[in-house]
């Protein structure tokens, strides 16, 4: 039975103490409208959704954004306790996974988290709002998803205060199928962080904030941190415009350059990070 780490952050935003928890760790908020995707039919279309397995030490929600990318949140590629990059070899994407089947299986090949994101340890309970803006990453698969039934999930523009947005994730008490929660809005913009009125829990790290267009529903943020403001239970996730774009980028350049198993840990910026990243083949100290 997969299991969640311990520890919180806590934030003064424009004069409102928030206390935050990573979401792969414990989160107060409760289920509320979350409406689980049993069938195949409902969880078909949100396919490209998944769970993304830590090893043994839990899991975290991630969107297949790209045959063979999956975005998620920084955070979930480091080991809390150590705060060391997990291997690629941790970590496995289970692709529109429902009561022990997924549509697709893969291994990570290479991770990449947001240049400027850096990871605490542990014992470190405070946190800056800025980190939290930067909480977002990649995993190159060690093998393409090509399958009809998984369509690689469009990305959006950045959200705006008042969008109604949707999220769709794996949690505790619902690790087994995923769940949306379809009655949210945008309250605010703060930075690059999108305050939303919908409710986490643990596990939702990583899980897509989906926005509907005429085009279909594109992700336009990533679910980052659980908070409470005014007594009343929040979100806080992270844009994906003007950042991801970047990202893909360096990941390609990355996957080209490095050997099979790396682990991209650190990046220098170049219109969005490129450049001087540091590789580590598997079993090699960071």
């Amino acid at each position: 039975m997969p299991h969640w780490c311990e520890g919180w952050w806590r934030v003064r935003m424009r004069g409102v103490l928030l206390w935050l928890a990573l979401l792969a760790q414990p989160s107060f908020a409760g289920d509320g409208n979350l409406r689980p995707l049993e069938t195949g039919v409902v969880a078909g279309r949100w396919a490209a959704v998944g769970r993304i397995d830590l090893g043994s030490n839990g899991f975290c929600s991630g969107t297949l954004i790209a045959p063979d990318v999956v975005l998620t949140a920084a955070h979930c590629l480091y080991d809390k306790a150590t705060g060391e990059p997990y291997r690629p070899s941790d970590l496995t994407f289970l692709a529109g996974w429902r009561e022990g089947r997924a549509e697709a299986e893969r291994e990570a090949a290479m991770m990449l988290p947001h240049p400027d994101y850096r990871p605490g340890l542990e014992e470190d309970n405070t946190a800056r709002l800025d980190q939290i803006g930067h909480d977002l990453g990649l995993i190159k698969l060690a093998e393409p998803i090509l399958l009809p039934s998984i369509t690689p999930a469009a990305t959006g523009s950045f959200p705006r205060g008042g969008d109604r947005v949707e999220i769709v994730s794996y949690a505790r008490g619902r690790s087994e199928a995923a769940s949306m929660q379809d009655a949210c809005s945008v309250l605010g913009i703060e930075g690059r962080i999108a305050v939303l009125d919908c409710v986490s829990d643990f596990g939702a790290s990583g899980a897509p904030v989906f926005r509907d267009t005429a085009y279909g529903s594109e992700v336009v943020s990533v679910i980052s941190a659980g908070a409470e403001m005014n007594g009343k239970p929040v979100a806080l996730a992270v844009p994906v415009e003007g950042v991801l774009a970047g990202l893909m980028a360096q990941l390609d350049r990355a996957s080209r350059a490095a050997a099979p198993g790396a682990r991209v840990i650190s990046g220098q910026r170049d219109g969005m990070g490129a450049g001087g990243a540091k590789f580590l083949k598997v079993g090699e100290a960071p």
